[in-house]
C-alpha cells in the first residue's frame, strides 16, 4: 500500500482501518513509521494503540524508544503495558534498567509476565535471574508461574546454580501448581544431583497433579 493510502487509513475512524494502516507501515523504514505511530499510541480503542506500540518495537528509533518508556509509565490500560514492555525488550541492552524498574514497581500480573518473557536468557541471564527472584515472590500464581519456567532457561547459564537454588526452595509451596510447575523444570537441571532428587521427591507428592507433571519427561 503506498504512504498516501497508508495515511488514509491511520485517520480513518474505524479502528479496523487504522490497524490495517500500522500493519501496511511494516514495509517502511523507522523514519517514516515512528511519527506516524506517535499520533496513535493516544488513541482512544486500546487496540490500535497495542498495534502502534507492537510497531515501535520493530521499526526502531531513539524516539520510539522514548515513547515507549512514557507509554510504560503513564499507559492506563494493562494490555498496551505489556505489549510496550515487550517492545521496549527488542532494544536490548538500554532497556534494562527501564525493565527492571517498572518489573519492581508495576505489579500487575500480565506486565510482569511479559518483561519475564521478552528477556533473553543466553545474552542476559543475570537480569532474568533478578526477575525470576522478585517474580517467585509475587502473590500472582501467573507471575510465580512464568519466574519458575524462566529458570529452566538458565539452566547453561553462569546462573545456573543460583537458578536451581531458588527452583527448589519452591518443591515445597503450599500450591500443587507451583509444585508441579517446579517438577516440569526440574529436568532442565538433569545433570545436577539435587535436581535429580527432588524431581524423585516431587514423583511421590500427594497431588496426583504433581505427581504426572514430574512424570512427563518419562513419556
Amino acid at each position: 500500500m503506498e504512504l498516501p493510502n497508508i495515511q488514509d487509513c491511520l485517520e480513518s475512524p474505524d479502528p479496523q482501518k487504522r490497524m490495517r494502516g500500522i500493519t501496511e507501515l511494516r514495509n517502511y523504514p523507522a523514519e517514516v513509521v515512528v511519527p506516524l505511530l506517535k499520533r496513535l499510541v493516544s488513541d482512544k480503542e486500546f487496540i490500535v494503540r497495542t498495534f502502534a506500540v507492537m510497531g515501535l518495537g520493530r521499526k526502531q528509533s531513539q524516539e520510539g524508544f522514548d515513547l515507549l518508556l512514557e507509554i510504560v509509565n503513564f499507559e492506563p490500560d494493562t494490555n498496551v503495558r505489556a505489549e510496550a514492555a515487550d517492545s521496549l525488550a527488542r532494544y536490548g541492552e538500554d532497556a534494562l534498567p527501564h525493565l527492571l524498574d517498572l518489573f519492581a514497581r508495576d505489579s500487575n500480573w500480565l506486565v510482569r509476565h511479559s518483561i519475564i518473557a521478552a528477556i533473553d536468557a543466553q545474552k542476559f541471564p543475570e537480569v532474568l535471574y533478578k526477575l525470576c527472584q522478585i517474580g517467585i515472590d509475587d502473590s500472582d500464581r501467573e507471575v510465580k508461574l512464568a519466574a519458575i519456567g524462566a529458570l529452566g532457561q538458565l539452566h547453561q547459564s553462569n546462573q545456573q546454580e543460583v537458578a536451581l537454588d531458588l527452583l527448589i526452595t519452591q518443591a515445597t509451596c503450599e500450591d500443587p501448581l507451583i509444585r508441579a510447575q517446579v517438577a516440569r523444570v526440574l529436568p532442565c537441571f538433569e545433570n545436577k544431583q539435587l535436581a535429580k532428587d527432588t524431581l524423585l521427591e516431587l514423583r511421590q507428592d500427594r497431588d496426583y497433579r504433581v505427581v504426572g507433571a514430574s512424570l512427563e519427561g518419562l513419556l
